[in-house]
């Protein structure tokens, strides 16, 4: 998906089509720290399907890009380590940090 496509697709209503722009990125955009940026916005989300999805996606990033800005990422994921309906994907997302950017 082009960047303009995602950001069409990531003001709509449709969860779904929010949801697969939001992996999609996450697999092919090539500047992560654009998409790190925007995961970081979706994790403040009200929606747990969306914050815990940013979560997971923050996670691809560290596992694909073995990058991401940890001053950034790593405080803002604690910030959501205790909120339970996205706790999991929080800490895998803080697993696959620690295990993929050195």
């Amino acid at each position: 998906m082009s960047r303009e496509t995602l950001e069409s697709h990531f003001k709509s209503e449709d969860l779904n089509k929010v949801c697969r722009a939001m992996v999609a990125c996450a697999y092919y955009e090539n500047d992560w720290k654009w998409a790190q940026e925007k995961f970081l916005t979706f994790l403040q989300n009200n929606d747990t399907t969306i914050s815990g999805l940013a979560a997971t996606c923050l996670g691809h990033i560290a596992r694909i890009h073995h990058k991401i800005d940890k001053d950034k990422v790593l405080p803002a994921l604690q910030n959501y380590i205790h909120k339970k309906e996205i706790s999991g994907p929080v800490q895998d997302a803080l697993d696959d940090i620690e295990i993929f950017v050195k």
